[in-house]
């Protein structure tokens, strides 16, 4: 999905942009949309929003953030129902059906991550992704709509380990979200599905599976396409990763055990097949390893 942000005073990190990003695209493989997509984010202080929404909704409050979705979607419809009318929202200069607008309050992310305990990062990707749905067609204001709606939000905040009852995410957690990138292994030659999640030192979970090709050598592991995700976001240092598989410990290969020791030397391994979990440490598999270090 793409994100048209507007913040003229720069009042959002490039770390939380980011996250946002992560948050649109996990949003829409949610929502199982195949169009592209773009929305526009507003970033704004409780000033500003209070404006906004006395002049478009008539209420003269300072709120955390609001949707404004372009398409009118049929009663008991959501994007994925709809590609009719994504369509009619396409934008030849962005290539992307174009949903909405967003208008999130820096002010309210603050005081929330600090009333709930988490960073201002993890605050403004909850907000999107709450406005994203809005976009694309879900709402909250009936006790049969408010379950659905957050089910969405948790589903695709889940998808990249975001959650919202802790700032630190567990050897527990960690081991889940690697379980549950199973179900996504793309493994119909070998028949032995792989998932991994990656922590990074910052907090953020990257996850990834792995991913089979005919041409055997092009299959890549679980490890590496979470590596490869986190790296090219930017991120470059990491704490731990869950190895998770079924019928033996899935330990990773020398191929991956070198691709993390290129970033993390000092990462703890965890891994879990059947119920069963071992830990251990990059140096321990890869002893005398060959790095960045190496060549100076």
């Amino acid at each position: 999905m793409i994100l048209e942000f507007e913040d003229e005073r720069s009042l959002l990190s490039d770390e939380a942009k980011a996250l946002m990003q992560r948050c649109a695209d996990a949003a829409q493989a949610a929502e199982g949309v195949s169009e592209p997509l773009a929305a526009f984010v507003r970033i704004v202080d409780d000033d500003e929003i209070q404006a906004i929404n006395r002049e478009q909704r008539n209420k003269d409050a300072s709120t955390d953030v609001l949707s404004f979705p372009t398409v009118n979607y049929p009663a008991g419809k959501t994007a994925s129902a709809c590609s009719r009318l994504l369509r009619r929202e396409y934008d030849p200069e962005l290539g992307a059906c174009v949903i909405g607008d967003i208008i999130i309050s820096m002010d309210h992310v603050r005081a929330q991550a600090a009333e709930y305990g988490h960073s201002e990062r993890r605050e403004s990707g909850y907000l999107l992704t709450h406005g994203l749905f809005h976009l694309m067609g879900y709402d909250h204001m009936t006790d049969h709509d408010k379950p659905v709606m957050r089910a969405m939000e948790e589903k695709t905040l889940a998808s990249i380990g975001l959650t919202r009852e802790e700032e630190t995410v567990t050897d527990e957690r960690l081991l889940e979200l690697a379980v549950k990138m199973l179900d996504y292994s793309y493994s119909p030659y070998s028949h032995y599905p792989v998932g991994a999640a990656l922590l990074a030192k910052d907090g953020r979970v990257f996850t990834g599976c792995n991913i089979e090709n005919a041409a055997f050598g092009n299959t890549m592991c679980a490890e590496r396409t979470a590596l490869f995700k986190a790296v090219s976001e930017g991120v470059r240092e990491f704490t731990a990763i869950a190895i998770a598989s079924r019928g033996s410990a899935p330990f990773p290969c020398g191929a991956c055990r070198q691709s993390l020791n290129e970033f993390a030397p000092d990462l703890r391994v965890l891994v879990t097949w059947d119920g069963n979990v071992r830990e251990t440490t990059l140096r321990a598999l890869l002893p005398e390893g060959f790095g960045p270090a190496s060549l100076e």
